[in-house]
């Protein structure tokens, strides 16, 4: 007699086995299946730990939450589909009709965008203030202010907020201060020690490093934060796919040998387009021609990251000559893979802006920023080297 399994589309379990996996297993279903309605009941209530169904987690995401938890000194984050999404679970999961919330005028482009046209579509009131001066962040503070929302470095100007002010501002005035934190990395702060009650991150980013994974995390100082988060998270699906967690747990595997390579590379670019001619200025943190070096000092010691922004003395056309000239360097919007990548914010981050609105932040048609990757350092000094030239001699 035929085994009545046998026509069964999913008749068999995984195989057990004594030994275990030394790689985390991808685990791809989007539902698991319980024995009973009892058992089901108990996990819902919390008796018993498991999944039930993908948007309400997975074993990858939660392998990825509790490294990044572990790497920023919390508990309880969630991992979420983009950096952009997990901006909004903070936002959107936290704030309602009539609050204020006040951030910095150096946001990453979508953040700002959120702040100025959909937060407000929605009742809550926004206003941007300069993070890096302490009191006009505390002139845009209102009654109904509840939350302050900042970049401990600014992209892509490189400017290092007064964290130490806003934090002390945030407590006196009763608001939850938010910090992004996907520029400087726990590797070099750490916002939790600084006073910030909610931490966000572009795992996209440094973090997952390959420019093959598009996720976000944010996590709260407050358990019940956290699990407003959650809530709001798995209702408005911001569920990050397994696979990119899969991916961005290999990548963070080698993060501080990546970060630690890229941040000594830069710190040796950013001296070396300082002494190039058609080079207008250079900013990195720990030189000392830096706005906020005294700043970046006291808040990140000796961990300039690897972002160096430099401003060519030539308009659009010496742009443009820049990114043909940097042959194997990838001109795109993006930061923190292996490779070296040039931005150019006036035609991609901040296009949205008017010139006026970008001159104000200091972004011209000559403005670039660089994510510097793993490349051998000599090899990239002279690709910039060579760029540069291109770009002062079609100044024309």
């Amino acid at each position: 007699m035929k085994n009545s399994r046998g026509s069964l589309v999913r008749p068999h379990p995984l195989p057990g086995s004594a030994s275990r996996p030394v790689v985390t297993p991808l685990s791809p279903s989007v539902v698991y299946a319980s024995d009973t309605p009892d058992a089901l009941d108990d996990q819902y209530e919390g008796r018993v730990f498991g999944y039930t169904y993908s948007r309400e987690g997975h074993p990858n995401g939660d392998v990825v939450a509790a490294r990044l938890d572990e790497m920023e000194g919390a508990s309880g984050g969630i991992v979420t589909g983009s950096g952009m999404s997990a901006v909004s679970a903070v936002l959107l999961g936290l704030l309602k009709q009539g609050d204020h919330v006040l951030g910095g005028n150096q946001l990453y482009g979508r953040s700002l965008r959120m702040m100025a046209e959909d937060l407000p579509r929605l009742g809550i009131d926004t206003s941007l203030a300069d993070p890096c001066d302490v009191d006009a962040m505390r002139a845009a503070i209102r009654p109904e202010t509840k939350m302050i929302l900042v970049e401990v470095v600014s992209n892509p100007t490189l400017r290092v907020a007064d964290i130490a002010g806003i934090a002390a501002l945030a407590k006196e005035s009763g608001a939850l201060l938010v910090i992004d934190n996907t520029f400087t990395t726990p590797r070099a702060f750490r916002p939790f020690d600084h006073g910030a009650d909610i931490v966000i991150h572009s795992v996209t980013k440094l973090l997952a490093g390959h420019s093959d994974v598009m996720l976000g995390y944010a996590v709260a100082r407050d358990p019940a934060l956290n699990d407003r988060l959650r809530v709001f998270g798995v209702t408005a699906g911001l569920t990050a796919s397994p696979f990119d967690c899969w991916l961005a747990e290999r990548g963070m595997l080698s993060f501080d040998l990546r970060f630690d390579r890229s941040q000594e590379t830069a710190a040796r670019l950013a001296d070396h387009l300082a002494g190039l001619d058609g080079v207008k200025r250079v900013l990195y943190p720990m030189r000392a021609d830096h706005p906020d070096h005294a700043r970046a000092v006291q808040l990140l010691g000796d961990q300039g990251c690897n972002m160096v922004s430099f401003e060519l003395t030539g308009g659009r056309a010496s742009a443009n000559a820049f990114t043909k000239a940097a042959d194997g360097l990838s001109f795109a919007p993006t930061l923190g893979d292996v490779g070296t990548t040039l931005s150019h914010p006036a035609s991609s981050s901040h296009r949205a802006l008017t010139p006026d609105r970008r001159a104000a932040l200091g972004i011209s048609e000559g403005f670039f920023r660089v994510s510097v990757g793993l490349e051998d350092p000599d090899a990239l000094l002279q690709i910039m080297t060579d760029a540069v030239a291109a770009a002062r001699a079609a100044e024309g």
